[in-house]
């Protein structure tokens, strides 16, 4: 198993980044190797929602089934994934002086036999780590930009 955990600060309230986060169809716009997501079944958003994600790294693509499993609003989203790669994933916020958000992102993955298992996982690791970090780069970018346009908008 391969636990990953990447973190950011986002200049915005949790209110913000949770907005973008919420809407889980917009996470191909922030995560570099989410090509496409399409939901299975008609619920978008909460516990039980099912979507399937192909996601590419490298060479290597592959769809990830993923169903949400806790939807704590403006606090935690859970995810299992059910695909070929197995596992648990989770983002947190927390509030921060200053109407900032702390945004971690934790996975638990297990990797299936084609990729070498333990071999594939010590070679994911590094690589998975660049890219999340480059996610939250993005994702950061999104939420601020979002809290300036609501700053602007409350101001005329």
């Amino acid at each position: 198993m391969t636990e990953l955990v990447v973190q950011t600060e986002f200049d915005a309230p949790i209110s913000v980044a949770w907005r973008v986060l919420e809407t889980v169809e917009d996470h191909v716009d922030w995560m570099e190797d989410a090509v496409s997501l399409e939901f299975v079944g008609e619920q978008r958003q909460g516990v039980g929602t099912t979507f399937d994600c192909l996601t590419k790294v490298g060479p290597i693509s592959l769809t990830d089934r993923m169903v949400i499993t806790e939807w704590e609003e403006a606090a935690a989203m859970g995810v299992r994934h059910e695909g070929l790669v197995t596992g648990v994933g989770r983002f947190t916020l927390t509030e921060l002086p200053g109407g900032r958000t702390r945004f971690v992102w934790a996975e638990e993955l297990t990797f299936p036999l084609w990729l070498g298992l333990k071999l594939g996982e010590r070679v994911a690791r590094p690589i998975l780590t660049h890219i999340w970090n480059k996610n939250l780069a993005n994702l950061k970018g999104i939420v601020e930009a979002a809290h300036r346009a609501e700053l602007a908008g409350s101001v005329e």
